[in-house]
C-alpha cells in the first residue's frame, strides 16, 4: 500500500495553489485554472459567443412579433378606412382593398427583416430607420402591384405616392415598436434584473460543495478533482453576463453537472432518472434553464424528506418543439415555502426569447411535482 504523502504546510500550500492559477499555460497545475472565465472556456463558450442580430430591432423571425405586426397594421388600415367610406357596405369594400394591399406588403417587410437581421444589426441608428422606412416604402409598392396585377385589378387605378407614403408611416410605427421592445431586452435600468434572472447558484450551495470536497479531499482525490471541475463549470456559466441563447444539450449537460455535485452530498437519498432525446438538443433556450428547475426539485422534493427521493428529467420532441419535464416526488412533511423566483424567472426568460411559442406548465400532487417547457426548435 503507498504510503500517504507528507503533510504540506498551509503557507506552503497557498503558494503552490497561487502559483497554479497565476499560471495557466503549464499542463497539470490546475486543469480549470480560469474559475471565473466567462469568454472562453469550455465547448459552450461559442454558444455564449455574442450575436448581433439576436438583440437587435429586426429581429422579427417570431410567430408573437409576425402576428403583432399584421394585427396592428390591419386594425389600423380599419380605422383609416372608415374616414373614407360613406356607409358600411363601402367601408367594406375598402378595407378589402386595403386588406390585399397592407397583408402582402407587411409580410414582405417581416420576411426581409428576418433575412436580415445581422446585416442590418450592424448599421448605426440612422442607418437601421433609413433601412426600415425604405423597405416600408418598397413592400407598400409591391403590395399595390400586386393588387393591380392581381384578381383585383379592375378596380380603378390609384396613383404610385399614396402606397409608399403608407408603407413608411406603417413601417415607422412597426419600427419604433420593434425598436423598444429590443431596448427593453437589454435596458441599462435591467441589468441587475437580468443578473437575477440567471437565478445563479446560492452561496450555501458552494459551502456545502466545499465541504464535501474538503471531506473527499483525502478519500478520493479523483473524486475530488470530477466535483470541483463540476463546480467551476457551474460557476463558469452562472456568472456569465451574457444573455445569449444556448443549445439544451448544454443545459442538460449543465444540469447533470449540477445533479452529480448533489449525488456526492445526498448519496442514495437522491435518484435521478434521465430520459433524453437526441434530436431534442439542438433546441435554443436562455442559459441556466434547466439548473434552477433540478436545484428548485432537490431543495423541495429531495432535501426535507428523510427517505430522499427521485427526480425524472425527460426531453422529447413533439410536433417541431422540444418538450422538456422535470419530475421530482414530493416530501411526506411540506418543504420549507419558497417565494418562487426561480419558476418565475424562468419563465419570464422564456417569453423574452420566445414569446408566445413558449410554454411554461406547473403542476403539483401531494405525489409529485412537475414542471414542463415547450419550447420550438
Amino acid at each position: 500500500m503507498a504510503s500517504p504523502p507528507p503533510p504540506v504546510s498551509h503557507r506552503s500550500a497557498r503558494r503552490e495553489a497561487g502559483s497554479a492559477w497565476g499560471d495557466s499555460t503549464r499542463p497539470g497545475d490546475l486543469r480549470h485554472s480560469s474559475l471565473f472565465n466567462t469568454t472562453s472556456f469550455g465547448p459552450g463558450a461559442s454558444a455564449l459567443a455574442p450575436d448581433p442580430g439576436a438583440n437587435s430591432a429586426f429581429d422579427v423571425c417570431h410567430v408573437g412579433v409576425v402576428l403583432r405586426a399584421i394585427l396592428f397594421v390591419h386594425a389600423t388600415v380599419a380605422v383609416g378606412t372608415m374616414f373614407a367610406a360613406a356607409d358600411t357596405e363601402s367601408w367594406l369594400g375598402l378595407l378589402a382593398s386595403g386588406t390585399s394591399v397592407a397583408l402582402p406588403a407587411t409580410l414582405l417587410w417581416l420576411v426581409v427583416a428576418c433575412l436580415l437581421k445581422r446585416p442590418l444589426a450592424y448599421l448605426p441608428v440612422a442607418g437601421q430607420w433609413i433601412a426600415a422606412l425604405a423597405l416600408g416604402a418598397v413592400s407598400g409598392l409591391a403590395g399595390h402591384l400586386l393588387q393591380a396585377i392581381g384578381p383585383l385589378g379592375l378596380l380603378e387605378p390609384r396613383p404610385w405616392a399614396p402606397p409608399a407614403a403608407a408603407g413608411v408611416a406603417l413601417a415607422t410605427a412597426v419600427f419604433y415598436w420593434l425598436t423598444l421592445r429590443a431596448r427593453a431586452r437589454l435596458p441599462a435600468d435591467a441589468t441587475a434584473r437580468l443578473a437575477e434572472l440567471q437565478s445563479r447558484i446560492r452561496p450555501h450551495f458552494l459551502f456545502n460543495t466545499l465541504n464535501t470536497a474538503i471531506a473527499l479531499a483525502r478519500l478520493d482525490p479523483a473524486r475530488t478533482e470530477s466535483l470541483l471541475e463540476d463546480l467551476a463549470e457551474l460557476f463558469r456559466v452562472a456568472l456569465n453576463d451574457s444573455g445569449q441563447a444556448v443549445t439544451l444539450g448544454d443545459e442538460v449537460a449543465l444540469a447533470q453537472r449540477y445533479l452529480a455535485i448533489e449525488q456526492v452530498r445526498f448519496g442514495d437519498r437522491l435518484k435521478v432518472t434521465w430520459e433524453l432525446d437526441e434530436d431534442a438538443a439542438q433546441a435554443r433556450v436562455p442559459p441556466l434553464l434547466l439548473q434552477p428547475l433540478v436545484e428548485n426539485a432537490v431543495r423541495h422534493g429531495i432535501e426535507p424528506a428523510a427517505e430522499g427521493g427521485q427526480i425524472r428529467v425527460r426531453t422529447r420532441v413533439k410536433r417541431a418543439h422540444a418538450v422538456i419535464t422535470i419530475v421530482n416526488t414530493m416530501p411526506g412533511r411540506p418543504s420549507r415555502p419558497g417565494n418562487g423566483m426561480a419558476l418565475q424567472n424562468v419563465r419570464e426568460r422564456l417569453k423574452l426569447m420566445h414569446d408566445v411559442t413558449a410554454q411554461f406548465e406547473i403542476r403539483s400532487d401531494n405525489q409529485f411535482f412537475r414542471v414542463q417547457v415547450v419550447v420550438p426548435l
